[in-house]
């Protein structure tokens, strides 16, 4: 190559070398430039022994390599050829021996000694065989990384192949041959190193190779033919010549191998696009290096004179501007040689970079965007939720996880999911992106498991499909989501949701499942069936429930309108907080009247612990239950801070503090830094031992009063043999039935006398899901009900459908079915659908439909249809009052007459408009079909609407707000269970997945104590002892009064729609007012939800027995009784005399007709109970519910009656 004239300077001279360096041997003719120089000048020192002449010796570097590879490959094949020969001659041999032993077989021995001969040669190779074998196989496992040394050999090969690149892109800004001292010169040692170990990698696979001729010829075999010799022969010569070290770029072919030795590699995909690249940029590389070589060193046959100097990188963007058919022209090719290989390797690298370029871009563009792993961040916890993430679900999740009352909560939410989000799932993340990544896998997945941190999470959260059209296909999904997330990390914290009941009892089956570690199962069909059966006892209270463990923000609202008030309601959620130790040793309503007073805060429960150290929930628990240290309690407050009260509550600090906001934290009493708060779950903190006994111990609200424990008397007089209770004693129970004992035809129902009773419509036929309503019915027949407030039940829809249902239906008592359909309104009018207390619409198709707005179609058709519905001024009968025409509420002996037992209907039933209905809803938008009279948007939040304000509409979706509020505290959800499943228990849940039955058990003072638990109701203030606050009076002296009075705990009002409207209003609708402020004025129509406690004198004022017999006041229409006319073979019968104090009934009940005994479940010594059916106008009907009262259903001021 042309040296540069002023001298260039040798790699690895120091800077005396650079300035010394001079140009020899420059040709003599002056007339030829120096460009066209015929000798080739090789820069040199006297430091660097090189030839003076500065001629070039690329020749004996490329003889080296090419004397390998040849003579190397003469070797194979002249082995390969006497092998073949000595093969054919021996067969040769071997032949006429073979035939000679055919011909003459009697000459067998000389056969066998001509036979041993070669015998015995071949033994000796065969020991040596197996010696050659054995090398063999060591070198196959030493360079094919089974084994660690394999591994760790085959991966410092690659990286040595690589540091040999680098060194040769350093030495290309040198020129292409040059002086320099192997001593002196760094890079060339390191280069030396590195070729010797490739010299024993070469001799490792050469001996391991099973076709030495194939193995000769392979690239990297060519690769260290023209890499390796050239070293060795630079030392000896003491020059270098860059010559064809860029062969070393072909190693990068084997990059994708290396990484699948490495397990880096798992996935065809990005084997494939590592391979792609690999092989594109290995080959760019090459033929750069090669188009650097030539251009640099010129054609031999121009003596080397055409050359012109391009560095290595420069080459790099030729080929790349030539393989993309681009070509500026900018840099070109002098040399034949060049220019002779460019037209080769257009052919090629166009045809590689047209096919391999648009296959690595797409898979690049389909390789997973959300693949990456999840980094921890010191300090802050990060949960991970997976199972249905679609937009609604994780819009609704976030929207209540990371609401602003929870105070700032550090927490970083992962979603795992196994298909990418859409644009608008994508949106919702980047909105949330401080708090919120998403990552594309399956939790089914160990590896995705561990992208996401699953070890080191808080909790992991499980979304069901609600909209599903096989419930338990999803629950099945969720169940395997919870074994592999449980198999991975048995330890991590679940809480999930579940659709059907019955499925709940799988998870029991997991052994790494416990429910004392926070583990939780979030049942939609359990809570929304309690939901509705609460409503059915107080109408309103599924949504006053749903709004309290939603997390709402509070919306001001200046007009005096019906939705300020509710939206004042609605801002307020449960929380948890520790009570202050200046509660201890105080009573609860002391302590609930002093925070609803003094800090402005409802206490509504609390965790006890026994003298056992287990811990249970009671709800509104009586004086003999007193405050513990470290009492934890259930607050419903508008946001967090305000709960902080009740434990930073001091009374030498705070005792004369008027304004709730000045209690803060007072240095007066050592106040723990750290303690458990609702906004930072912690596992120590679980309700465990609340967990293994039931939800309202009887141990625990077992008051030590003979009043609240059956006395000898009863207990004397109870028929011990008789199961009256499931064996948890917590639900009425009655033998099973045969489901064609309680169906009743049309003219059976139409004949039956049915009042204050619950209507179940339910759509749903023999392939239809079940709903389970089974939930629905439990909490209607909890045993802290008595027997004669229970309400009948009365199923309108398929017999086909009810069939599938009633095997978990037929240990409750009062139960009948109609088979008909909710649309027909025959079927409506025989059940009596204007006297009842609840008009329930369920549907089991509503997720058979892949058309949203069309899911619900069923239930608002049926709502539609009966509240269009008319009924006609007479009624017919006494509307199942057996107390004759006298108003129930003027009659102080009738201790049923209160609304306290459920809703009470102030207007005459004429019009289907004011029978009270609650409607499941699928879809949150369908329930503007239900008011045609309301002004509300279609685009309005279910929960501002007013069907659900009013509590006549119910959607599953509100039960979302669960999964968060669980998360914060698991505690809530005991409450929730405890307060709407009217008593479910570990214990039943158990049984039931044993069983899926209840089973009887007798009646003991054990489990009679199980009845001693709170209830929901409602008080009506129009009569009775409240009558006075009715009209004008604060509801915070209602409070204290109903508080310390009757230990009954208020926590909202049933408000008339119009009430606050000065002129009067026909509309009879209601919504719902959450814990008002205690200035919050009451008018008379209003009713109030309370905690109602269970009273063991109301039982006996009405039967002897708790269960064994009945007065006829049981047939009251708010003792839910049920009258029928016999259509023939009618007989007289006499009303059986009782004590003294029935007398005055017992001479009504003489008038009285007979009446057939509908319910077959009643208990056997119970009175008949016959009437005297009479018409009477629809407005004394009506005069018969407005009268009714409060007095005498409570009983500190029931007045006397006469008993025996």
């Amino acid at each position: 190559m042309l040296a540069e004239a002023d001298g260039t300077v040798p790699h690895g001279s120091d800077s005396s070398m650079r300035t010394s360096n001079i140009i020899n041997n420059i040709n003599p003719d002056s007339s030829i430039l120096i460009s066209k120089m015929e000798d080739v000048v090789i820069p040199f020192s006297s430091e660097v022994p090189c030839d003076n002449n500065g001629q070039r010796m690329w020749w004996a570097f490329l003889a080296s390599s090419m004397v390998t590879f040849f003579g190397g490959l003469f070797i194979i094949l002249l082995w390969r050829t006497l092998k073949y020969l000595w093969t054919v001659c021996c067969h040769c041999n071997i032949k006429p021996k073979e035939a000679q032993k055919v011909i003459n077989p009697a000459n067998n021995q000389t056969a066998d000694k001509a036979l041993k001969g070669p015998d015995e040669k071949e033994e000796a190779p065969a020991s040596e065989v197996g010696w050659m074998t054995s090398v063999k196989d060591w070198a196959g496992v030493m360079i094919s990384a089974q084994t660690l040394t394999g591994r760790v050999l085959v991966v410092l090969v690659f990286a040595l192949s690589i540091g040999a690149l680098g060194i040769y892109f350093i030495d290309s800004s040198d020129p292409i041959e040059s002086c320099q001292n192997f001593y002196k010169d760094f890079t060339l040692q390191i280069d030396m190193a590195f070729n010797v170990f490739f010299l024993l990698y070469f001799g490792l696979r050469f001996i391991a190779a099973n076709d030495k001729l194939w193995f000769w010829l392979e690239v990297n075999s060519v690769v260290d033919f023209f890499t390796v010799p050239p070293v060795f022969v630079s030392v000896y010569l003491n020059r270098s010549w860059l010559g064809l070290r860029f062969l070393r770029a072909l190693r990068l072919i084997q990059f994708s191998e290396i990484l699948q030795f490495l397990n880096i590699l798992k996935t065809s995909n990005s084997i494939k696009l590592v391979n792609l690249c690999s092989i594109f940029i290995s080959t760019w590389l090459t033929a750069a290096g090669f188009i650097h070589l030539v251009e640099n060193s010129g054609d031999p046959w121009e003596n080397f004179q055409n050359s012109q100097s391009l560095s290595y990188w420069e080459c790099v963007y030729l080929l790349m501007v030539t393989m993309s058919t681009v070509g500026y022209g900018d840099v070109y090719a002098k040399t034949t040689l060049g220019r002779l290989f460019m037209v080769f390797f257009i052919l090629g690298g166009l045809a590689m970079f047209a096919s391999y370029v648009p296959e690595i871009i797409e898979l690049i563009g389909n390789r997973k965007k959300y693949g990456g792993s999840y980094s921890a961040v010191n300090g802050r916890k990060h949960i991970v939720v997976c199972g249905h993430i679609t937009l609604e679900s994780v819009s609704n999740f976030l929207k209540d996880f990371l609401h602003k009352d929870r105070d700032d909560v550090n927490v970083e939410i992962v979603f795992l999911h196994n298909i990418s989000p859409n644009l608008e799932l994508e949106a919702l993340f980047k909105r949330h992106f401080t708090q919120v990544e998403f990552y594309q896998g399956s939790v089914l997945n160990p590896h995705d498991l561990a992208r996401v941190k699953i070890e080191s999470a808080d909790a992991c959260l499980i979304l069901a499909n609600k909209y599903c059209a096989d419930p338990d296909a999803e629950d099945a999904s969720n169940i395997m989501r919870v074994i592999s997330i449980k198999n991975y990390h048995p330890k991590i914290r679940i809480i999930t949701q579940m659709l059907q009941y019955h499925n709940k009892a799988h998870l029991l089956n997991i052994p790494s499942w416990n429910w004392k570690e926070g583990d939780d199962a979030i049942c939609l069909a359990e809570l929304k069936a309690g939901f509705i059966a609460q409503s059915c006892l107080a109408q309103g209270l599924s949504t006053m429930l749903a709004n309290l463990f939603s997390m709402r923000s509070f919306i001001e609202i200046e007009e005096d309108t019906w939705q300020k008030y509710y939206l004042e309601g609605v801002a307020n959620e449960m929380y948890t907080e520790y009570l202050s130790s200046a509660f201890v040793g105080l009573s609860f309503p002391t302590v609930c009247e002093l925070c609803y007073v003094k800090l402005k805060l409802l206490l509504i429960a609390i965790e006890y612990k026994s003298e056992q150290r287990e811990s249970s929930i009671l709800i509104n628990p009586g004086n003999h239950v007193k405050m513990q240290e470290g009492t934890l309690g259930f607050f419903i407050a508008s946001d967090a801070k305000e709960v902080k009260r009740a434990f930073f509550y001091c009374k030498a600090c705070h005792d004369d503090i008027t304004d709730p906001k000045r209690i803060k934290k007072c240095g007066c009493k050592r106040l723990e830094d750290e303690h458990p708060s609702t906004l930072s779950p912690k596992k120590k903190q679980r309700n465990g031992g609340m967990r293994n006994s039931p939800n309202c111990s009887p141990k625990m609200m077992s008051r030590h009063d003979p009043l609240l424990i059956p006395g000898n008397e009863q207990i004397e007089n109870m028929d011990m043999n008789v199961k009256r209770y499931d064996s948890t004693g917590m639900f009425h129970w009655c033998p099973s039935k045969d489901i064609e004992k309680v169906i009743l035809t049309r003219s059976e129902a139409s004949m039956t006398v049915l009042s204050g009773h619950v209507v179940v419509c339910i759509f749903g036929d023999v392939t239809s899901a079940l709903v389970g309503l089974r939930n629905l019915v439990m909490p209607l027949r909890a045993s802290n009900f008595h027997y004669h407030e229970l309400k009948p039940i009365v199923f309108v829809g398929s017999l086909d459908y009810l069939r599938r249902e009633w095997e978990t239906l037929h240990n409750f008592p009062k139960v009948s079915i109609l088979p008909g359909t909710p649309l027909s309104r025959a079927d409506l009018r025989a059940v009596n659908i204007n006297l009842c207390d609840m008009c329930v619409i369920l549907s089991a198709n509503q997720n058979n439909i892949e058309d949203a707005s069309l899911q619900d179609k069923e239930c608002i058709l049926a709502s539609l249809n009966i509240k269009s519905m008319q009924f006609d001024d007479s009624i017919g009968v006494l509307q199942a009052n057996s107390q004759g025409f006298t108003p129930p509420g003027m009659d102080r002996s009738s201790p049923d007459s209160s609304p306290v037992h459920g809703f009470v209907r102030q207007a005459s039933v004429t019009t289907g408009s004011n029978i009270p209905i609650i409607t499941e809803l699928v879809n949150d938008s369908n329930v503007q079909f239900l008011d045609q009279d309301d002004d509300d948007d279609p685009d309005t939040e279910l929960y501002l609407t007013q069907p659900f304000a009013c509590g006549t509409a119910f959607a599953v979706s509100v039960l979302d707000s669960l999964m968060s509020a669980t998360y914060f505290n698991d505690n809530i959800l005991t409450l929730i269970r405890t307060l709407v499943t009217g008593g479910a228990t570990p214990e039943l849940e158990a049984l039931l997945a044993e069983e899926n039955a209840l089973r009887g058990g007798y009646s003991t003072p054990q489990t009679l104590a199980n009845r001693d638990r709170c209830r929901v109701a409602q008080l009506a203030l129009y009569d009775g002892p409240f009558a006075d606050l009715g009209d004008g009076g604060c509801y915070g002296d209602l409070f204290c009064k109903a508080l310390k009075t009757y230990n009954m705990l208020c926590f909202g009002i049933y408000r008339l729609r119009d009430a606050h409207l000065s002129t009067p209003s026909q509309c009879t609708k209601r919504y719902v007012i959450t814990n008002p402020p205690y200035e919050f004025e009451l008018v008379p129509t209003d009713l109030i939800f309370c905690l109602m406690q269970f009273d063991h004198n109301a039982g006996q004022s009405r039967t002897s027995l708790s269960h064994s017999s009945h007065s006829s006041h049981s047939s009251s229409k708010k003792s839910s009784s049920v009258h029928s006319i016999p259509p023939s073979n009618r007989q007289s019968r006499s009303s059986k005399t009782r004590e003294a104090r029935d007398k005055q009934n017992a001479t009504r009940m003489n008038r009285m007709g007979q009446e057939k005994k509908w319910f077959t479940d009643e208990p056997e010594n119970a009175y008949p109970r016959n009437i005297q059916i009479k018409p009477m106008s629809t407005h004394m009907a009506n005069q018969v519910n407005q009268y009714k009262s409060t007095s005498s259903l409570i009983p500190p001021i029931r007045e006397v009656e006469d008993e025996c």
